[in-house]
């Protein structure tokens, strides 16, 4: 019983941190976008990777006559993401 009302009390301290964290700046912002670009890319070569290894090991045991399996799209080279840029402040 005390190990879940110190559970629950845990858990209540840290939401409220984390509600209380100020928004990211900029350059954070940009950083984690990139972050997330590059993983997003290193799950697309896992993927071909991947196919590439199931093509190989279906070549392996296909019977003659049966259709070779899918080819692989090899994933663009990464780049990036562009940074938005900043809207002109408008003229009064």
């Amino acid at each position: 019983m005390k190990n879940i009302i110190a559970f629950a009390i845990c858990s209540f301290a840290t939401a409220a941190a984390f509600a209380a964290l100020p928004p990211l700046s900029p350059e954070a912002q940009e950083a984690a976008a990139l972050a997330k670009a590059k993983s997003a890319y290193g799950d697309r070569v896992g993927a071909f990777k991947l196919c590439q290894a199931q093509n190989r090991v279906a070549d392996q045991f296909r019977v003659s006559g049966t259709p070779a399996p899918a080819a692989c799209v090899a994933p663009p080279p990464f780049v990036a993401p562009v940074a938005a840029a900043a809207p002109a402040p408008a003229a009064k």
